[in-house]
């Protein structure tokens, strides 16, 4: 566990404090599930465009494959 000095934006602890005291959840908590679901979204949302770069790379080559079965499918017949 790691102790942390952290700067909150006022109106950002203002809706931090509400939060927690309608769930009776310590703040701690609240805050560590805030920071574990952004960094979950945050994931995601790398993983895609990781995904999404790699499906860029691999068409062109998947194209060629294609052309290639059909050309054999062609000289098959």
């Amino acid at each position: 566990m790691k102790v942390l000095s952290l700067k909150l934006k006022d109106e950002i602890f203002q809706e931090v404090e509400k939060v927690v005291q309608r769930l009776h959840m310590p703040r701690n908590a609240y805050i560590n599930q805030a920071l574990d679901f952004y960094n979950q979204m945050n994931k995601r949302q790398i993983l895609k465009v990781q995904l999404a770069r790699e499906s860029r790379l691999v068409s062109a080559s998947s194209l060629e494959v294609l052309k290639e079965f059909e050309n054999f499918e062609e000289n098959f017949d």
